[in-house]
Parts: C-alpha cells; sequence; structure tokens
C-alpha cells in the first residue's frame, strides 16, 4: 500500500513542476510581448491548480496532527 502512495506523490510533484515549467514559459513569452495582465492571470490560474492538487494532502496532514495530539 505504501508503494501505491509513494508513486502518487512523485507522480504530484512531477505534475507540480511540469505546471511550473508551463506556466514560466508562457508568462515569459506573454511579458515580451506587451501582455502583462494576461501572464498574471496565467500565473493565477497555475496557482489555483496546483492548490487544487495539494488542498486535499494538506488536509490529511492536519487530520493526522488532529489524531496524533488527540484533539
Amino acid at each position: 500500500m505504501k508503494g501505491g502512495i509513494r508513486t502518487v506523490e512523485i507522480n504530484l510533484i512531477f505534475k507540480i513542476a511540469a505546471v511550473g515549467i508551463l506556466i514560466t514559459i508562457l508568462g515569459q513569452v506573454l511579458k515580451h510581448s506587451g501582455r502583462e495582465e494576461h501572464a498574471f492571470l496565467i500565473s493565477l490560474a497555475g496557482l489555483i491548480l496546483v492548490l487544487s492538487w495539494i488542498v486535499p494532502y494538506i488536509y490529511e496532514l492536519f487530520e493526522m496532527i488532529q489524531k496524533l495530539f488527540g484533539l
């Protein structure tokens, strides 16, 4: 079971890295073409996408801490 969890975590890291690279490239292209507003919106969309992937893991972490300390 732990092997499956590790695979998901590694895949998530690769997804986040891919989104970061893509957003960076798109942002630079848009900034050089004079569309700073679009570059900002692309960056914001990338941030929201990555946060939507990470929030369940953060929730799980807080649940684990709550069980650990018996809160």
